[in-house]
């Protein structure tokens, strides 16, 4: 919501024809795998079972046994992750580009296509994006200008990876899947009754090769971009100009799933559309003059703005079909459940700019906007936010008035700024209306939304305050680059909870104060430099705390995401993103000796609490990146560290890893021998007393992933959030252009990198703390089984004609 100004290519006067081709092509593997233990089979309590869909059986010796399918065959371990992702993921990106300047008109026009083969089988992605732009003056003293840009891109995706609890994420089967079964067993998903094969009849578990050939999902984005602007130059200092531009795209949804599944008996059909217009017209006035008055200079800007946006769409489908595997709307078993979308909104804007500066080394300058936004109720619509930053080159400061910085002191600089930025919500929020549906009987119905709206909310406002200083030493072979910062984001629209029995979930509110502060750090240095060798090193650290000042007199909680007991928290008076779940029960007197120490039951099997308690934070203490780069002549070659330090989240991989008794955990040493569980009892006279019961691994096991809800004890998967990785490695070579005197060449440019090269540290059991819950949450403390992030190998090409 403030004012953006985006510099784009344009063409210039280029040697030979301006042509310029890059490619590249790179393979993707999977970064990291979750540890997994080899010697325990399919079965449980150390018999074998065929139909098991856990790995408590027996050790693997060789043995003979007979599998799901009566077969005979010898028990070993199988290594089904690589066995299934056994091909790389493949990406193909060409471009090619033409940028070149004839007199007052200059040209640029690209076309690119990337085709980009997952990991995942079944899915892929193609992308085609096409640019042309054109810049010219005209007119007495060229004192008018164009500007004019059109951007076609057409995105075509195949099956997108699903993630979490969910029997359509592959990973959701294959993490936990028997150690002893051979999931190639299985890669000719369908029998000849058309039926998916599996190795349970009743599972709701799905053979991911079926998913990746008869659950089949597709989208096709176009999406259009184009601008135009007209300037005229008035005066050396002042310059007027309108802009024009629209954002279009339209989608086109397509989802398939086969029948013969546990998902469908006979096929499950639904298709949408949607399409999507902004629309943005603005008029603006820039003056600049320096020395105005003496060494003063003055400058600003005043505009405004229109935009306008409207999408919509319509998308719906039969939940089951008549005739197995004919996908029409015209072969729905039931009611076709059909739902059209609808939305706009409007906003005009003012917004202005003022500049103040002192002899090329003191800065003054100061924003406005107001905005009014039709989400808004009429009252309320009108939001103004403004904003003030000024900055002291110190180092021109004092070389102007003739003194001199010391010649190892190169540059010195001070800044301070103060800003706030409203924002308003999406489409009719302000009042209460009934949704139309029909029951099973085709009879009309009408319910109310779950969440209860208030006409009356305003618009938010984010207030941030930053200080720094920008340091150079030793003719800029060492410098620092250091910022404070500090936001409150106030009047938040939130959807707090409501009791269920007002008949809503949430209600719709202003609300909150969260605050995030913190300090930046950026240190560059150049230990050494000839005349064909540089050695150039970049660190930049960070720290921040997100906390919650406030969030309403009735609510202390403000759930961000999470699965049944596990739950990702805003706390009043605590951080943004606190982790709350089930601990183990332990002792709580701190007089007694046993203080802190696991409460077992009479079998000496641990419990949880039932009631959430704070059980981590996802917050990082500090973040850490260190780049080296080294280049001789055309030579050059980096690399870059990363280091979060800090902070935790819970793992539902290793928690759903557990309970099937496939983590190496569960195996310690390769063993399952019988242990007694470090805690004690209380006994008759409720005393306590150190327990000596032993208990089996799987006996453990299913009681820690087993207790307090689907999530089990949620203490026991919490890990440290700690990782350091080695997070890319380049290596490229530019010809020189002597070398390329008598070829068609006028630059030629090849390279080699790696993304996620080598994880040097981390706690979760082969599980990269990178992983996501989900798409859509703001839960950043919560895994569950979400795919593994990928290893890059890339060479790439750029030359020019």
């Amino acid at each position: 919501n403030g004012v953006i100004l985006i510099t784009t290519k344009t063409g210039r006067k280029n040697d030979g024809l301006g042509i310029t081709v890059s490619s590249s092509v790179s393979a993707e593997t999977i970064f990291m795998n979750p540890k997994l233990q080899n010697a325990y089979g399919q079965g449980s309590d150390g018999a074998y079972d065929a139909l098991s869909s856990s790995s408590w059986g027996p050790e693997i010796t060789g043995q003979e046994y007979t599998k799901w399918n009566g077969e005979k065959a010898r028990m070993t371990v199988y290594d089904n992750l690589n066995a299934y992702f056994n091909k790389p993921g493949i990406n193909l990106t060409d471009n090619i580009a033409f940028s070149q300047q004839y007199n007052n008109v200059s040209v640029y026009t690209s076309l690119g296509r990337t085709d980009d083969w997952s990991k995942i089988p079944g899915a892929d992605l193609s992308r085609t994006n096409m640019t042309a732009r054109a810049t010219t003056k005209f007119g007495a003293n060229d004192k008018w200008s164009t500007d004019t840009k059109v951007q076609y891109v057409k995105t075509n995706a195949q099956n997108r990876p699903v993630g979490g609890r969910n029997a359509s994420n592959p990973f959701f089967t294959m993490y936990a899947f028997p150690r002893s079964l051979d999931i190639l067993d299985f890669s000719n998903p369908v029998d000849d009754a058309g039926k998916m094969v599996w190795y349970q009849k009743t599972s709701p578990q799905i053979n991911p090769y079926w998913l990746s050939k008869y659950r089949l999902s597709n989208d096709v984005r176009e999406r259009f971009l184009m601008s135009g602007t007209l300037k005229y130059q008035f005066t050396e200092w002042l310059t007027g100009e309108i802009r024009g531009g629209t954002d279009m795209y339209f989608t086109q949804y397509d989802n398939k799933t086969y029948g013969g599944s546990p998902l469908t008996d006979t096929g499950r059909y639904s298709f949408g559309q949607d399409k999507f217009f902004e629309n943005n017209y603005t008029a603006l006035f820039t003056a600049q003059k320096d020395n105005v008055f003496g060494n003063w200079g003055l400058g600003g800007s005043l505009g405004g703005n229109l935009m306008h946006r409207k999408k919509t769409g319509i998308s719906g489908g039969p939940d089951e079909l008549l005739v197995r595997d004919l996908f029409t709307f015209g072969n729905a078993k039931n009611n076709v459940n059909a739902e059209r979308e609808y939305n706009e909104k409007k906003i005009n804007s003012v917004f202005g700019t003022a500049q103040l500066n002192y002899g090329g080394y003191f800065f003054l300058d100061g924003t406005f906007r107001n905005d009014w936004s039709s989400t808004l109720h009429p009252d309320n619509r009108s939001f103004f936010y403004p904003s003030i930053s000024t900055s002291l080159v110190i180092s021109d400061m004092i070389n102007t008035q003739g003194k001199g910085m010391p010649s190892w002191f190169t540059y010195a600089k001070v800044r301070a700024s103060f800003a706030q930025v409203g924002n308003d919500l999406d489409p009719y929020q302000l009042y209460n209306t009934y949704w139309i549906g029909k029951d099973p009987e085709n009879n009309a119905t009408a319910g109310t939304n779950n969440t209860l709206f208030d006409p009356g909310v305003r618009s938010e406002l984010i207030s941030s305050w930053e200080a720094g200083t920008e340091l150079r030493f030793f003719n800029n072979r060492l410098g620092f680059d250091f910022a404070w910062y500090k936001s409150n984001a106030r009047r938040q629209l939130l959807n707090l909870p409501m009791d269920p029995l007002s008949g809503y979930g949430s209600r719709k509110i202003n609300a909150g104060n969260i605050q995030n502060q913190g300090i930046e750090l950026m240190i560059n240095a150049r230990p050494v430099e000839t005349k064909d060798f540089a050695w150039n090193m970049q660190a930049n650290i960070s720290t921040n705390r997100n906390t919650i000042v406030e969030l309403t007199d009735d609510v202390k909680l403000y759930s961000l995401g999470g699965y049944d007991n596990l739950q990702v928290y805003a706390t009043a008076g605590g951080n943004y993103g606190e982790i709350y779940g089930s601990k183990f029960k332990r002792v709580t007197d701190k007089n007694s000796p046993h203080y802190g120490k696991l409460i077992v039951d009479a079998n000496g099997l641990p419990n949880g609490t039932p009631e959430k308690e704070k059980v981590g934070d996802q917050q990082a203490d500090m973040l850490i990146g260190v780049t080296n780069s080294f280049q001789y002549k055309g030579l050059s070659f980096s690399f870059l560290i990363d280091s979060r330090i800090g902070g935790e989240m819970f793992s539902g991989t290793n928690f759903y890893l557990q309970g099937a008794g496939t983590a190496a955990i569960t195996a310690p040493g390769g063993k399952r021998d019988e242990f007694i569980v470090d805690g004690v009892y209380l006994d008759a006279n409720n005393q306590y007393q150190v327990n000596t019961t032993k208990v089996t691994q799987q006996e453990y096991w299913n009681r820690v992933t087993g207790d307090t809800g689907n999530l089990g004890i949620s203490e026991a998967n919490i890990y440290n959030a700690t990782n350091i990785r080695v997070r890319n490695v380049q290596l490229n070579y530019d010809f020189n252009r002597t070398l390329l005197k008598n070829t068609p060449f006028t630059r030629l440019r090849m390279g080699v990198s790696v993304n996620n090269a080598l994880m040097i540290k981390s706690y979760l059991n082969g599980v990269d703390p990178e992983s996501v819950f989900a798409i859509g949450t703001n839960a950043v403390g919560f895994e569950n089984t979400a795919p593994p992030t990928s290893r890059t190998y890339l060479f790439n090409v750029t030359f020019g004609f």
